[in-house]
């Protein structure tokens, strides 16, 4: 069985499980697509785990008001999921389905394991002192199994540079933004966010890339993660990871995809490095923002290189990535300047953060009172 990618439907378990007035699934989603959607988040999670050092059986049970839900999960080396009920299985979890919902997708905190039964198998007992002996490995591999699956139902996390290392993100090791990003993501990743990427990585192959979205899903629990593309990644699309293709510098569709898939908490700019289309994209994109949220643009390295439409004569040119940046370090402080061309996006960013290749823009009201007359310069 295959578990499929229906993000749609990711979301809406997202926001119902963070409501407190209609905390189960509503009688017009499908019991069976809900729990398959349970299910592909934990052993997604799950597989960042220790894994048993051989196969195990595990049959899940999910209890609604009209039915059992039957699933065995096999995990070890590899991980095989079939709908229906195995004899006498090696770890035996039950719980009901709407209370696994608000465990998976609800916040961090939220009470959700009181209906929970875990029953590993037992064993007739060693039948030697020996470490290799066949009942002493069979119980271990069965109460690995049923540990890793019941942490994969928790608010378990990993920093960024794991989650970077585990997929292969260069945001670690080919660069070191991680530390930067645990730093001003830290505060929104039980939050129910939305995430775009612009840049999915591995050029015209629809096979490679994806790396940092896997990375964002892992971190954002509760997120719903889009990666955006001028080449076709559809093949990267999984629950709550949705690809798009297009191009970054297109204002229009920036905001038609904004329209459907908005507005955006985050936005990370990892696409072509073009000073020409980090500009029009942050100057689309920004304003739609949520208030609160937060811009990041990468790679600002490029803004210095001719050759990728960088700098060429002046520091300062604001045709360039860092020369653009700059200005809003001005509009920051519009309260004080009384050149109002300066002070474009500045009523709508509360903070401004360099860090090498990398900068991080807030979103807000910039509405903090100016200094008192008496002490100004004119």
């Amino acid at each position: 069985m295959t578990l499929g990618t229906d993000n749609d439907l990711a979301a809406e378990l997202v926001a119902m499980a963070g409501r407190t007035d209609h905390p189960a699934p509503g009688p017009d989603l499908d019991p069976g697509r809900v729990a398959e959607a349970v299910l592909a988040e934990v052993l997604g999670r799950a597989a960042l785990l220790a894994r048993p050092p051989a196969q195990v059986d595990i049959q899940f049970e999910f209890v609604t008001p009209e039915r059992t839900l039957g699933y065995v999960v096999s995990v070890g080396p590899r991980t095989d999921l079939v709908t229906g009920w195995t004899e006498d299985p090696a770890v035996r979890i039950r719980q009901d389905l709407a209370e696994s919902v608000r465990q998976i997708y609800g916040p961090a905190g939220t009470p959700a394991d009181t209906t929970r039964q875990v029953t590993v198998r037992s064993e007739p007992g060693p039948t030697s002192a020996a470490p290799d002996d066949p009942a002493a490995l069979r119980w271990q591999a069965a109460n690995i199994a049923a540990g890793q699956l019941v942490l994969a139902f928790s608010a378990h996390q990993h920093d960024l540079a794991t989650l970077a290392l585990k997929f292969g993100s260069d945001k670690w090791g080919g660069h070191w933004y991680t530390p930067h990003y645990e730093r001003h993501f830290g505060p929104y990743r039980d939050r129910a966010v939305r995430v775009l990427e612009i840049g999915i990585g591995g050029y015209q192959s629809a096979a490679l890339g994806g790396a940092s979205l896997r990375m964002w899903k892992h971190f954002f629990r509760r997120g719903l993660i889009y990666g955006l593309d001028i080449a076709d990644k559809s093949d990267h699309d999984e629950p709550r990871v949705r690809t798009i293709r297009g191009d970054q510098s297109d204002v229009s569709f920036l905001i038609g995809l904004n329209d459907r898939y908005g507005p955006f908490d985050i936005v990370i700019d990892d696409g072509s490095h073009l000073s020409a289309h980090v500009i029009a994209s942050f100057t689309t994109l920004f304003p739609l923002l949520r208030h609160g949220g937060l811009y990041v643009i990468e790679d600002l390295e490029t803004s210095y290189w001719p050759t990728w439409n960088g700098g060429r004569t002046s520091l300062n040119d604001t045709t360039t990535s860092v020369g653009f940046l700059k200005t809003l370090v001005d509009g920051l402080h519009h309260q004080e300047i009384t050149e109002p061309d300066l002070t474009e996006f500045g009523r709508d960013v509360t903070g401004v953060h360099f860090y090498h290749n990398m900068a991080v823009l807030e979103k807000g009201a910039n509405r903090d009172q100016a200094a008192p007359a008496w002490i100004r310069g004119d």
